[in-house]
């Protein structure tokens, strides 16, 4: 079953492109734990028509997800979350960690937090996310 499109929060005027809300939505709320591996996005014509965007625009998010293996489609189901992958070695993964990270200590340094404050904000993060 898939979940209700209110799980995006869409803000048209918030900046970022409408597709990468909905990436960058789907991602915190599987790492978050509000979606899990085996459940459904909403449907494309369910969050366009609840966004008031073009469903081409919810189509490209969610295409993007599926090349980046975050969720794989389900023919007659729609788009399902996938298990955490754990291909490539340690030290590939930590690259494309360290990749993903880099534009949020970017954003720190301009924002003017010390080492310790992101250290701070990095301890929190760890303890909302183990088990």
């Amino acid at each position: 079953m898939s979940h209700p499109p209110e799980i995006f929060d869409i803000r048209p005027s918030a900046g970022p492109p409408i597709y990468r809300q909905l990436i960058d939505q789907a991602r915190a709320l599987i790492a978050g734990g509000r979606l899990k591996p085996g459940d459904y996005l909403p449907g494309v014509r369910r969050v366009a028509k609840y966004a008031d965007v073009n469903p081409m625009t919810v189509s490209k998010a969610y295409a993007q997800l599926e090349s980046d293996g975050v969720v794989e489609r389900v023919p007659g189901q729609g788009m399902q979350v996938c298990a955490p992958r754990t291909t490539g070695s340690l030290a590939q993964r930590r690259a494309q960690f360290r990749a993903a990270a880099q534009p949020a200590f970017h954003h720190a340094h301009q924002l003017g937090l010390s080492p310790d404050d992101i250290r701070r904000v990095l301890d929190d993060l760890l303890k909302e996310y183990q088990p």
